[in-house]
């Protein structure tokens, strides 16, 4: 499997990757040669395309590059199922969206996973499970250009706990859905929460 990093700008993503894959359309390529992320992400509004491809031979080196020239955010959150086999969901700023947040002062990232979780949703976390992937996400703080970098991770919890969305978190609803209705989930969500539950919709 080809090594590749999404990172998603809003409604827009840039994947680095060692080749571009076949039948893929509708999509700009940029050149690695003197490659600068801020300045490219500066110009993307102006851009109509909505993919675009980095592609060079070392690609673990060029997202390093791209990490070490904008502020980075670790994060760190959940997938939870119950024993009703329902996962959990918060909304947020009118969209569909898993419960994470940012870690701690040495903070491992598991631990700021469930607590995250149980922050956001008002449950207890009965089992952390294994790490399922990690998603990328750039916006802008006070004009200066961050890269989010969110853990994700498999988690279980018991059926019967009353939910409490974190009102102070920007959190108005916390629900459990069954996987039969997870297409009110992906016709409101973002991207990089996709990527997340994608694999587990069987």
């Amino acid at each position: 499997m080809a090594q590749k990093y999404n990172i998603y700008i809003n409604e827009k993503s840039l994947i680095v990757v060692n080749s571009i894959p076949e039948g893929t359309t509708n999509y700009q390529q940029i050149d690695v040669q003197d490659f600068d992320f801020v300045k490219f992400y500066k110009t993307l509004a102006n851009n109509p395309r909505a993919l675009f491809y980095l592609v060079t031979p070392d690609v673990k080196s060029a997202f390093l590059h791209i990490k070490e020239s904008v502020r980075v955010i670790e994060a760190a959150g959940g997938l939870v199922k119950n024993e009703d086999s329902k996962y959990l969901f918060i909304k947020r700023n009118g969209k569909w969206d898993l419960p994470k947040g940012k870690l701690e002062v040495n903070e491992k990232k598991k631990d700021a996973a469930v607590r995250e979780v149980e922050e956001e949703c008002g449950i207890r976390i009965k089992t952390l499970g294994e790490k399922l992937l990690k998603t990328y996400h750039v916006y802008e703080i006070k004009g200066k250009v961050v890269l989010k970098v969110s853990h994700w991770y498999a988690m279980e919890a018991k059926s019967k706990q009353k939910l409490v969305p974190q009102i102070e978190e920007g959190i108005t609803e916390v629900k459990w859905f069954d996987k039969k209705n997870w297409n009110v989930i992906r016709a409101n969500t973002y991207a990089n929460i996709l990527d997340v539950i994608n694999g587990h919709d069987d």
